[in-house]
């Protein structure tokens, strides 16, 4: 074990010496080695300026997760929608909060009322799509635009122009087409254009977050000490935000698909695949095919295919094949946890990682159960719990990666990572973005090399 742990961090030390970070080892007075190392110290994804950008990424990406949910259910017919319905209201009035802390309650009343009755159009919107009512289509569009101008205007006060009126009209109005295009796609039996375009809506909802977080911190810098929104380690924490709330709600999609035996369910696994290929195109700019292929296998295998066997059992009322499911997640949560303490050399404690794997791993397989059990207010409540819970999953990680190689994600120093072409991923995203996927890739992709060592050394 020990050697394995020495592998591990070994590994993934040695990626983490990025083009860039050689600038710092040689060269330069002592004065400055001395100036960067107390700068290095420094660098955390835990500020408030980045807080806040964390608490924006949650809920407007959640934002887009529950409207296209509550859309799909709608026009099914499902018997869970009622309860997205109210899931998507809740979200827009737990932004209330967020936005007293910037703006005081009286702005926070004005933004409420405003994003509160647009979730309305959805239901609208539905109706008109289920009944081919082409008037009915253009009402809930101009319905839609009215509340772009309302909110656009509303920003452009708020942040007194540091988010200017025409650039929050054409993200709001962009957002707004994502949603309409993925139920739309939907509505016509494309499911895999509707997955893809609702992997792009939802990536988007990172750029409006960023966007916004920026103008409010630059407006008001003195409540955020002074710190910023669009650091490289608050990109860092973002990003692995990003990604790992988007495989909770793809496994919930995806799941409840499969039990239901509904006509996108294979779309909602090619979904996951894109998503775990994303991974494994950002590994590979790093680590090389060999690792890329060795992180596919454990992700897929004791993943993937694990929760779909859990569809499966659940469908077939499988004790065996449930029972088996279960403890191929116990094995991945155990041994990814302790890779991830080895690979961030215990910055990111074995103990604390296994311990928040698995406690991602029991949430997806509550909300899956719940669903399957009838209790469909509790998977809906239990969905936007495991939602959340990937925020605190992605800052821990954050934070340990930066602990451990801070001069990489210190601002202003020289080096980038390759464009891994992620999905979704906007082509304005910072070089600094891009090298965090890959990091977390390289992470995933390492672990399956530690494994595979770990089961030819048993």
């Amino acid at each position: 074990m020990k050697h394995t742990k020495k592998f591990a961090a070994t590994a993934m030390a040695a990626a983490l010496v990025l083009p860039g970070t050689a600038a710092f080892a040689s060269g330069g007075s002592s004065d400055d080695k001395m100036m960067h190392e107390d700068n290095a110290k420094n660098v955390t994804v835990n500020t408030k300026a980045a807080d806040l950008r964390a608490t924006l990424d949650q809920l407007l990406s959640e934002h887009f997760v529950l409207a296209v949910m509550d859309m799909k259910k709608q026009y099914d017919g499902s018997k869970d929608a009622k309860y997205y319905e109210a899931a998507l209201k809740q979200n827009a009035l737990d932004m209330t909060p967020a936005i007293a802390s910037v703006y005081g309650e009286e702005g926070a009343k004005q933004f409420e009322k405003i994003f509160v009755d647009h979730n309305k159009y959805t239901t609208d919107l539905v109706k008109a799509v289920k009944a081919d009512d082409q008037d009915g289509i253009n009402a809930s569009k101009a319905e839609t635009e009215e509340f772009v101008q309302d909110l656009s205007s509303f920003l452009d006060t708020a942040t007194e122009g540091k988010l200017p009126k025409a650039a929050a009209e054409e993200v709001l109005r962009t957002h707004e087409a994502d949603v309409y295009k993925t139920f739309q796609q939907y509505a016509a039996g494309d499911y895999e254009g509707s997955y893809n375009t609702f992997r792009e809506g939802y990536s988007r909802m990172y750029d409006i977050s960023k966007a916004l977080s920026v103008a409010i911190t630059t407006q008001m810098p003195e409540k955020f000490d002074n710190t910023k929104a669009d650091t490289k380690a608050a990109d860092l924490r973002s990003t692995l935000n990003s990604l790992a709330a988007e495989h909770v709600a793809l496994a919930n999609i995806s799941m409840t698909a499969g039990v239901d035996q509904a006509k996108d369910y294979d779309a909602a696994n090619w979904a996951e695949d894109m998503h775990t290929a994303d991974f494994k195109a950002a590994m590979k700019s790093v680590y090389g095919q060999a690792g890329a292929d060795q992180f596919e296998q454990v992700w897929t295998k004791n993943h993937i295919e694990a929760q779909a066997n859990l569809v499966t059992a659940a469908i077939n009322d499988d004790k065996k094949l449930m029972g088996d499911a279960q403890e191929m997640l116990k094995m991945f949560s155990n041994d990814f946890g302790a890779f991830l303490g080895a690979a961030t050399e215990e910055n990111l404690p074995t103990k604390a990682a296994q311990e928040a794997v698995s406690g991602h791993e029991t949430y997806v397989q509550d909300t899956f159960m719940q669903y399957a059990e009838g209790d469909y207010k509790g998977s809906v409540d239990t969905f936007r719990e495991s939602y959340a819970y990937m925020y605190g999953v992605g800052a821990n990680l954050g934070e340990a990666i930066v602990k451990q190689s801070p001069e990489k994600f210190m601002d202003g120093t020289p080096g980038s990572m390759p464009n891994t072409g992620n999905g979704g991923m906007s082509d304005n995203n910072t070089a600094a973005t891009t090298g965090a996927i890959a990091l977390f890739g390289l992470a995933l992709g390492a672990a399956g090399i530690v494994l595979a060592r770990k089961r030819q050394n048993a």
